[in-house]
């Protein structure tokens, strides 16, 4: 039976969905019941989330949101947009004041189920990938150093919070060993055609890389936001399409300090930002410093596919180097200064023009946290090899066998806990540069 439509039922069912376009949240004044508009809005983002179709708007008021059951997650398999900062009845909106948080708890990561990050982007692939999209992500605070586990006395430096954060299965006065997720995580398997855009957002204190993209066409912009003490890597964006250029990555006027690397060995990873090949990155005016390996990493994938646009960036403390390449079979590592004359026009680079290093260090003078800054800047690493010198290993040396033995290794400091309100003042630290103040 063919279905139809009178114009009236049809001019009622665009109404509707005018109408369902715009999602409004509130924890303080919300009610699961409610109709979700700005005067009766709903009380849970992850409900929010079930009834929201592709091209909705959901805006958040303040408050600490957690996933179903607590489950530390959200699961966005829809092309919706979310904006937060907002009071409790959305009549003003300072994300910076009305903090729009996804703060999980330790005590939950039982719960934490199959979501990779506390923002899990995995469309069904039973239906057809969405088109066209335009989702935006504008004023929220990511902080999971609560849902981390850290050791109570080990690595803990004068004035700092917590000890050193924990690989699991360690754990230390915690209920569960760390959260080792992402903060934002969009699936591989995501075959969207359109747009994503993070703005005057905070990403802290996460126990894997804060952003991972995956991405099949269109646009991802990263502008204005916060990047503080996460491991392995601040942002970076993979292409799913192996059409070059398929994906233009813009990251411009954030900040990015203290990327810590995998392990306490302080050896593998620890970059602020990573380009890839099969995007287009376009990286301008940002702030790279204080990471433990190196502020822009350029090593993964071919270079002959990227096409990288390196300009206006300030760099600045970056433990190894502010860059680091791949000259097979070495890896090249390069200061600010190098760069137009060592890797403009090479390494997948089109333009590596007015970079430089900080000159005028007191712009973050009561913006950095001092304790946590002075112990990353004293921070040390040490290894002691013990040779087992028992028969055992005379018998193994008789025989031109590996001797057995063990290795100690001490570190400072290593992924501890930073502060939110200190990660806050990040914005608007510089003019022109790095994360600006939320207007």
């Amino acid at each position: 039976m063919k279905r139809i439509i009178t114009i009236a039922a049809a001019a009622a069912i665009a109404t509707s969905t005018a109408l369902a376009g715009d999602i409004y949240v509130s924890l303080s004044t919300g009610a699961k019941k409610n109709a979700g508009n700005k005067e009766a809005p709903l009380k849970n983002l992850w409900h929010a989330l079930q009834k929201a179709e592709d091209g909705d708007t959901i805006y958040l008021a303040e408050g600490v949101y957690p996933g179903n059951a607590k489950c530390n997650w959200f699961l966005i398999d829809k092309a919706v947009s979310i904006v937060g900062g907002y009071s409790p009845d959305f009549a003003t909106r300072d994300p910076l004041v009305h903090r729009t948080m996804f703060q999980p708890l330790n005590e939950n990561n039982d719960k934490k189920g199959t979501g990779l990050g506390i923002f899990t982007i995995q469309f069904d692939m039973a239906r057809p990938a969405p088109k066209g999209v335009n989702m935006v992500f504008d004023g929220l605070i990511f902080d999971d150093g609560q849902a981390q586990s850290y050791h109570p006395v080990k690595g803990k430096p004068e004035g700092v919070e917590t000890g050193m954060w924990l690989e699991p299965p360690a754990k230390g006065d915690t209920p569960f060993p760390s959260s080792k997720r992402y903060l934002v995580h969009s699936a591989t398997a995501n075959r969207i055609e359109g747009d994503i855009t993070f703005r005057n957002c905070l990403f802290l204190n996460a126990g894997n890389i804060a952003m991972n993209i995956n991405w099949f066409k269109g646009k991802v912009v990263m502008e204005n936001n916060v990047f503080c003490n996460n491991l392995m890597v601040g942002a970076n964006v993979y292409s799913s399409n192996q059409q070059q250029g398929a994906v233009e990555w813009t990251f411009k006027n954030n900040t990015v300090l203290f990327t810590w690397s995998r392990t306490s060995e302080l050896s593998d990873m620890g970059f602020g930002i990573r380009t890839t090949e099969n995007v287009t990155s376009v990286v301008e005016d940002n702030i790279l410093g204080l990471n433990v390996l190196t502020g822009w990493d350029n090593t993964k994938g071919n270079d002959k596919k990227k096409s990288i646009t390196m300009d206006g960036n300030v760099f600045f403390l970056n433990r190894q180097s502010d860059a680091q390449m791949t000259k097979s079979p070495s890896v090249v590592k390069v200061t600010v200064d190098e760069f137009e004359d060592d890797i403009e026009d090479n390494y997948g680079v089109e333009s590596a023009q007015d970079n430089v290093a900080l000159t005028d260090p007191a712009v973050f003078k009561d913006r950095i946290n001092a304790d946590f800054l002075n112990a990353f800047l004293s921070m040390k690493y040490s290894e002691t090899a013990t040779m087992n010198a028992g028969s055992l290993n005379a018998f193994r040396q008789a025989l031109g066998l590996p001797q057995h033995g063990t290795i100690v290794s001490k570190v400072d400091m290593f992924g501890n806990r930073y502060p939110l309100e200190d990660a806050l003042k990040l914005f608007g630290a510089m003019d022109g540069k790095g994360a600006q103040a939320i207007k």
